[in-house]
């Protein structure tokens, strides 16, 4: 039993402090910058595009909710940071996929990497804390 408890406090700690890219930023300059540069395709309230799920007909999806009805905090804070940065296709490129059809542009050449990071952290703002702690589980410790 004294077992199973380290290892419960152990993992929940890990998820806890696992969200380390988004914290402490500026949730508000964040949210001026989503309504800037990501509310015109994800929407105003983060509710993305009607049948997000379903390729257009050159085979790219529509933009996703950055809600909790969304994908979004499925993945981890480097591969947000990076599909934002780099963009959809080039980004998932560099970690192996290929032939998928991404709709989400490169931003290096529009915000900075901090703006980026503001973003994502107003953007994880808006989720329950429920799924707060689920993404935080899907990174990496902070070393």
């Amino acid at each position: 039993m004294k077992r199973v408890l380290i290892l419960a406090a152990c993992c929940f700690a890990t998820g806890a402090t696992a969200g380390h890219e988004l914290d402490d930023r500026d949730l508000t300059k964040g949210q001026t910058l989503y309504g800037e540069h990501c509310a015109s395709c994800h929407g105003v309230k983060l509710e993305g595009q009607s049948d997000w799920r379903t390729p257009d007909e050159n085979g790219v999806l529509p933009a996703p909710p950055h809600d909790e009805t969304g994908h979004t905090w499925h993945h981890d804070n480097q591969l947000l940071f990076e599909y934002t940065r780099l963009g959809g296709e080039e980004a998932l490129a560099a970690r192996g996929v290929t032939g998928f059809a991404s709709g989400m542009p490169e931003f290096s050449d529009v915000i900075t990497d901090d703006d980026i990071w503001d973003i994502l952290a107003y953007i994880r703002s808006t989720w329950p804390d429920r799924v707060q702690e689920i993404q935080a589980g899907r990174n990496p410790p902070h070393n």
